[in-house]
């Protein structure tokens, strides 16, 4: 981690806590809360890819309010359980237009589009 706090256990491991930003070779960096050596609370999780989640995790999984930008530049804004978009939510599509519903995995039946005048 470039910044934040760490600790070393008894058998010399380093666990994570408190505010910090993670880089991996990989290219995915992490910035915001850690506890127990986890994401935990609100941060940004951005990928090489374009991929960008901005919203509260818990335990290294999205869980919570969130945001996630798709690579193509579509995105969903709302609930996330467990790393799986569930419950209220917005859709954002590549056109630029606006669904809302209620998203249960990757399924949204019954998104509404929303007009904007």
């Amino acid at each position: 981690m470039s910044e934040g706090e760490c600790y070393r256990l008894p058998g010399g491991v380093v666990v994570r806590r408190g505010v910090g930003t993670q880089k991996q070779a990989c290219g995915i960096t992490y910035s915001g809360q850690w506890s127990d050596d986890k994401m935990n609370g609100s941060g940004i999780l951005e990928y090489p890819s374009g991929a960008k989640y901005e919203g509260e995790f818990l335990n290294n999984m999205y869980h919570g309010q969130g945001t996630y930008h798709f690579p193509d530049g579509t995105k969903y804004i709302g609930t996330f359980h467990e790393n799986r978009l569930e419950g209220e939510g917005e859709f954002t599509d590549g056109q630029g237009l606006e669904w809302t519903g209620i998203f249960h995995n990757r399924a949204a039946p019954g998104l509404k589009l929303k007009l904007n005048m």
